[in-house]
């Protein structure tokens, strides 16, 4: 299993800049093709219209993108959070980045409406991150259904991984077998190696003690399940992977 086409939200804000070097870098790296994705930008009175605007940042996507051979665009006049979901249906990664600061309305993205809405795994970009090697990698488990995907989604960063660790942070004792020894023997028939298992204990917030052990682990990759459901419209997030969102200065993979 390989990416074989990425999606990256492209907007006008800056950041939007750091994060299509990291999805460039992926597509490169996967020989995958890279679709670029945008909805309306947010214009000031008197200003160019929506048509013209995503023309620019179409322009712009294709600039940063020559490096790829295999780029697509799909810009168009639908919010991203209706139109990223609804397009995912053409990749198989979906390269977003944090949620839009209240004051800057050249986002019109939402992390969370992408990972609960798409169907797909996510690569959440932090601020400021624009590469990711994902030499070493930190597997979140909690045996639930979302983790069992997110595993089986991130298989081909975990395969070109030269470190992969497992940890899974737990209320109370376990047995001698755990259920991160079966994961470790599922990514084993994959070819790939656990070095690290760790089941922790904590009475603080779990992202916390997660985020502890990935930098302990030097890695720069997250894997976990995004945990979460929709009520009116409104994203209502379980702790973990909304303390992640807001936290994390790593790469995240979610599945949902």
């Amino acid at each position: 299993m390989r990416y074989a086409a990425l999606m990256a939200y492209f907007d006008a804000s800056p950041e939007a800049q750091t994060r299509l070097r990291l999805a460039v870098d992926l597509a490169d790296r996967f020989q995958a093709t890279l679709i670029g994705i945008a909805g309306p930008p947010y214009l000031p009175p008197f200003s160019t219209d929506v048509t013209e605007a995503l023309a620019d940042i179409e322009r712009n996507f294709y600039d940063a993108a020559k490096p790829i051979k295999n780029v697509e665009w799909q810009g168009r006049p639908i919010w991203a959070n209706i139109l990223i979901p609804q397009e995912a249906r053409a990749a198989d990664l979906v390269v977003v980045g944090p949620a839009p600061d209240p004051y800057d309305m050249s986002h019109s993205h939402h992390p969370g409406a992408v990972i609960l809405g798409t169907g797909r795994p996510v690569l959440f970009v932090p601020k400021r991150v624009d590469s990711l090697a994902a030499r070493r990698v930190v597997v979140a488990w909690r045996d639930c259904r979302e983790a069992r995907r997110a595993v089986r989604d991130a298989l081909p960063f975990l395969r070109d991984a030269e470190d992969v660790a497992i940890v899974e942070v737990c209320e109370q004792e376990v047995q001698s077998r755990t259920p991160i020894d079966d994961v470790a023997d599922y990514l084993l028939r994959h070819k790939i190696v656990v070095r690290t298992k760790a089941c922790l204990h904590t009475k603080g917030p779990v992202a916390d003690e997660i985020l502890r052990f990935a930098q302990g682990q030097k890695a720069d990759l997250i894997v976990a399940g995004g945990y979460g459901h929709s009520v009116l419209g409104e994203w209502i997030f379980g702790g973990v992977t909304r303390d992640l969102l807001r936290n994390t200065s790593l790469c995240c993979l979610f599945s949902n």
